[in-house]
């Protein structure tokens, strides 16, 4: 069903509030819950999930290096509400229907708190997963500020569960970034852009089975209903839960979060009047310098900090523009309203004059060298049949729980880790607890397990550079068909086992996820300023937080806080710890 665009206002998500302190930190409660929401004025109220009952849940602003608690807790209905494969690992039909489990995406937290698959828990905590250890959640935001978000990662139905609504955002920030005078207050803005499809009655349409259903075969006589779909692209954009919004802007300089929230569709964003976007950061915080670019590719979970100038635009009406295909990127284009994101309607006069300005230099950035890497890994993605004969997305030919944990990085080590990408579709990869950088990508023939086969070699192209804009800290990352794309990554500070994955949400769910662990590193100290680390990367900081976990000496933290005065100026990584 077609709707009426920018007809709705934007809205913004509330921020949460702590509801007290536990040992002098904030401590926060997060219920989840079924309600009905309003998601365009001809659609009647939608049944959406949603963390203390909105869609998309309340926004946390946290500051570095000051930690928060939060219990995340189920209020669910016991039965989902949408259709759940039982054949899918996790889901089977011993599991409740409804179980949940909170990632901080992009957060740098122990193992216990990262909201692993198997960590999941129902309703007021009634059946709980193998990996549950916890109701309260631990966030040392020992980080550099980010653009993180908060999402359902229960393993088996996070694709139902975040399109259902369960999923947030969560800034960290800290008082550098505040320094540069960048746009802020009410002209910083967040925009989550997901896809949906609705029913007439405005109900969430997700699909039950593939559209056609395979035929019955002698190997397959039942088709499972319901059953997971290869990747769902709804017909409806949204931004911060509103079905093609607009916002009222002033005529002068505004920083948008962009978040790409959906299950599997990508995103290439334009804006209609032609003007650049000023990227100044990525997932994993602000860049070195700000980056000029007319387009900004997003796949699933990746995000773009960017700075749009309206002053020279008084009076007109801007559209976001998308023109990604689906699938990315050889798919179908979009539609005339798949191409239309949200539109900006520009006023004549400011409210007051724009002070705000865009610094060419925005932050430390240490530059991962190469050399310094200890291992290069070899992973494939790859695409398989299920027993149904379904498309089954595998990372090196494993599924989720198959032995042996095939990646061990040690704590404190450098890696590079090679994707070769054997399928025929762009796979955003995630990594849990780091930040990791791109080297470059290249094409690629022949098979990388079998790298000296006669009759089928290795032969690697040559190694292209990230575009600018991809060249900051990343968490996700886009494989595309028929490259091999390398990245770089300072693995710890803590130790234990973590999820990497597509973030295609219907691949993660089916199989396209891996455990890896971050091992003990005898020779490596978390507390001693590694050379070259800038102060707000540093994993001295975590230690900060949380000494009775890695007996830090006090003097360390001396140092890293003396080395912290100089983190104002933008000095060079020699300086940097």
């Amino acid at each position: 069903m077609s709707l009426a665009k920018f007809v709705d206002a934007l809205p913004l998500p509330s921020v949460i509030k702590p509801v007290g302190f536990r040992n002098g930190i904030p401590y926060f409660e997060v219920s989840m819950l079924q309600v009905k929401q309003k998601l365009h004025r001809d659609l009647p109220p939608t049944t959406v999930w949603g963390y203390n009952g909105t869609y998309p849940g309340p926004t946390f602003e946290a500051r570095r290096n000051q930690p928060i608690l939060v219990k995340w807790m189920n209020k669910l209905p016991f039965e989902h509400l949408l259709p759940v494969d039982r054949t899918i690992e996790g889901a089977e039909p011993n599991q409740p229907s409804v179980r949940t489990v909170v990632h901080l995406h992009g957060g740098r937290v122990r193992p216990e708190n990262d909201g692993f698959p198997d960590a999941w828990f129902t309703r007021d905590f009634e059946n709980i997963g193998p990996k549950f250890l916890h109701e309260v959640y631990y966030y040392p935001n020992c980080q550099r500020p980010a653009p993180l978000w908060y999402h359902d990662h229960a393993l088996g139905i996070t694709r139902l569960n975040v399109y259902a609504g369960l999923a947030g955002l969560y800034f960290i920030r800290d008082s550098h970034e505040e320094s540069l005078n960048l746009p802020s207050g009410k002209f910083e803005i967040p925009l989550v852009i997901q896809d949906r499809s609705f029913f007439p009655n405005g109900e969430l349409f997700y699909p039950s089975q593939p559209d056609p259903v395979p035929p019955p075969t002698p190997e397959v006589p039942f088709f499972p209903n319901p059953s997971i779909v290869p990747e769902f692209f709804g017909d409806t954009i949204l931004v911060n839960g509103k079905v093609w919004p607009y916002l009222e802007v002033e005529p002068r300089k505004y920083r948008f979060r962009i978040y790409n929230g959906s299950n599997a569709r990508f995103y290439t964003i334009r804006l209609s009047s032609d003007q650049e976007f000023v990227q100044i950061g990525s997932e994993g915080g602000l860049f070195e310098h700000p980056v000029l670019t007319n387009e900004i590719i997003l796949a699933p979970a990746e995000r773009a900090d960017v700075i749009v100038d309206f002053s020279k635009h008084k009076g007109e009406r801007i559209i976001l523009t998308n023109s990604a295909n689906a699938p990315f990127p050889d798919g179908t284009p979009p539609t005339p309203d798949l191409a239309q994101i949200m539109e900006f309607r520009v006023k004549t006069h400011l409210s007051h004059s724009d002070h705000s300005v865009i610094p060419n230099n925005l932050s430390c950035f240490e530059r991962l060298d190469p050399g310094l890497a200890v291992t290069t890994r070899k992973n494939t993605l790859n695409e398989d049949t299920d027993r149904f004969g379904r498309l089954l997305l595998l990372l090196n030919h494993m599924e989720f729980r198959d032995l042996p944990i095939t990646e061990t990085p040690a704590n404190g080590t450098v890696e590079i880790w090679e994707l070769y990408n054997q399928t025929i579709d762009t796979h955003p990869i995630h990594l849990h607890l780091v930040q990791f950088q791109i080297l470059d990508r290249a094409t690629f023939t022949g098979n990388p397990l079998d790298p000296n086969n006669p009759n089928n070699p290795l032969i690697i192209g040559t190694r292209v550079p990230p575009k600018d804009n991809e060249k900051g800290w990343k968490d996700t990352v886009r494989a595309n068909p028929g490259e091999v794309t390398r990245i770089i990554a300072r693995f710890g500070p803590f130790t234990g086992i973590y999820p990497w994955h597509c973030h295609i949400l219907e691949h993660e769910d089916h199989d396209m996820m891996r455990p890896y662990e971050v091992l003990q590193n005898h020779d490596f100290d978390p507390c001693i300023p590694i050379p070259g680390v800038c102060p707000d990367d540093s994993f001295t900081q975590c230690c900060h937080e949380d000494q009775e976990h890695c007996g830090c000496k006090e003097d360390h933290d001396q140092d890293e806080s003396s080395s912290d005065h100089g983190h104002h100026h933008h000095h060079d990584e020699s300086s940097s710890d």
